[in-house]
């Protein structure tokens, strides 16, 4: 999220594990676009950018 905090600590530890598509202005595809990013490692304490959609 390229410095942006996230609080996934109460998300359920199923829908930590599938990611998340964040609304983001600074995206691919600007205002209203979407960026994935999804655990790197099982323990997902580390989450990495996957690409952006529309």
């Amino acid at each position: 999220m390229d410095g942006w905090l996230l609080d996934v600590t109460r998300a359920e530890p199923a829908d930590r594990a599938e990611g998340a598509f964040l609304i983001s202005e600074h995206g691919r595809y600007g205002p209203g676009g979407r960026s994935d990013y999804a655990p790197d490692a099982p323990d997902d304490a580390v989450w990495v950018w996957r690409g952006d959609y529309p």
